[in-house]
């Protein structure tokens, strides 16, 4: 398509009616409902809610993040993840080391079985989301990517794209 060509295209999604916004939110909604379902009843065999499950995954995605770099990346209160990391520390999920250059710092490590539920948790996720890229056809992998990295805050955006150029 030509420069031209594309730039058409994007314009006329510039003029989306209500009704196909409400929809694509609807679509959002019932889409995060099926891709935490799986998760969700892993996480309930443990007692865990979806905090545990996005702490987890961002200390398997950077072993050794600090907790106030979770804090950051998750934006929720200092109380809330401590009770989060408190419960997956006493588990045995997750390992709390004492910094070596600031004995302040918290460095945060998965153990073995705290791998072991992420693996299960990721596994049902990539699964759902290789079949609907599958039948969604190739070019909606980077446009379903493009629309959620809009959608960022751009502080957010930074954050993960640093990480995608660093392949994490």
């Amino acid at each position: 398509m030509s420069d031209r060509g594309a730039a058409m295209g994007r314009d006329s999604l510039l003029f989306l009616t209500d009704e196909q916004l409400r929809r694509g939110i609807e679509a959002m909604f019932f889409a995060y409902r099926g891709f935490t379902a799986d998760p969700d009843l892993i996480l309930a065999e443990r007692g865990y809610g979806r905090a545990h499950h996005r702490a987890v995954h961002f200390i398997s995605r950077t072993p050794g993040t600090t907790v106030n770099n979770l804090l950051s990346i998750l934006g929720v209160t200092k109380q809330s993840l401590n009770r989060v990391l408190r419960t997956l520390v006493e588990d045995g999920l997750v390992e709390a080391r004492v910094g070596i250059r600031d004995k302040r710092e918290r460095h945060l490590y998965l153990t073995e079985e705290g791998e072991a539920l992420e693996r299960a948790l990721s596994e049902s996720q990539r699964n759902r989301m290789r079949a609907a890229f599958r039948n969604a056809g190739p070019e909606a992998v980077s446009g379903f990517r493009a629309v959620l990295e809009e959608m960022m805050d751009p502080d957010m955006r930074r954050h993960y794209l640093e990480n995608v150029e660093k392949g994490q």
